[in-house]
């Protein structure tokens, strides 16, 4: 019974892992950093090379539900003071304000502007909130690939969410740390419009923290890379940390 048995548990694919499977298990391995303070870089790269380069500082909570982050521009003078605020939500579009100095005033970003640039940059709104597997929709395995004789997931997931500027999203995960290691995504038109390629990994109180983040616009041939500095995590920040009146601060 043996002999004929197995063969019929491999031929239906068994051992294969589900898109949401690896998705789910992506999300746990970034999982436990409770909050987390960072210097950030962004450098924006247009068509011909050129870069420009903004220094940030950046906060953020994990929660249940969705996270809190609070970015805030350091130099140059033209963005620096500028603050944004994000409430990542699981079950509803997130909150997300920006705070312009100039102005001396909190623009609120509607839902229906999620897919719009942030700061010019190559990163929308959207792109800017943690990876959370309840944003998304999962249907069957994901795909085994063998490059350079190492196993990376290929899965795919679909925005639930009416206001997302994606169609659909295929990420490339390590099957051995399931950290992601690129993502591409597909506009309105399900064209491909971006690639994300995720790298500089490095664990920190046995969390694994994220390094640089380079986003490729395929449609305009520019650049945004976001780079993180001297992280820590678990240092005891507060919800109060992250209230709407830090913007004005």
């Amino acid at each position: 019974m043996l002999k004929i048995f197995l063969p019929i548990i491999l031929s239906v694919g068994v051992w294969a892992m589900s898109n949401f499977e690896v998705a789910k298990r992506t999300d746990e391995v970034m999982s436990g950093y409770k909050d987390a303070v960072s210097q950030m870089q962004m450098v924006l790269i247009n068509a011909g090379g050129q870069q420009r380069v903004r220094d940030m500082k950046m906060k953020v909570l994990e929660r249940d539900g969705g996270d809190k982050s609070l970015m805030e521009f350091l130099s140059p003078s033209d963005v620096k003071g500028t603050k944004f605020l994000s409430y990542e939500h699981a079950d509803k579009d997130d909150d997300q304000w920006l705070y312009l100095p100039a102005l001396k005033r909190v623009k609120r970003i509607a839902s229906r502007n999620k897919s719009g640039s942030f700061m010019g940059s190559e990163f929308s709104y959207e792109d800017l909130t943690a990876f959370n597997i309840e944003k998304y929709d999962y249907e069957g395995d994901a795909e085994e690939l063998m490059p350079d004789g190492k196993k990376i997931y290929k899965t795919v997931r679909v925005p639930n969410t009416k206001n997302s500027g994606y169609t659909k999203q295929i990420a490339l995960v390590n099957a051995e740390t399931f950290l992601t290691m690129q993502v591409d995504y597909y506009d309105r038109k399900h064209e491909l419009l971006k690639t994300a390629t995720f790298d500089d990994y490095n664990k920190i109180d046995g969390v694994w923290r994220i390094g640089k983040i380079t986003m490729t616009n395929h449609q305009n041939d520019k650049k945004t890379t976001l780079i993180w500095k001297d992280e820590t995590i678990k240092n005891g920040l507060k919800e109060k940390d992250f209230h709407k009146r830090v913007l004005k601060k």
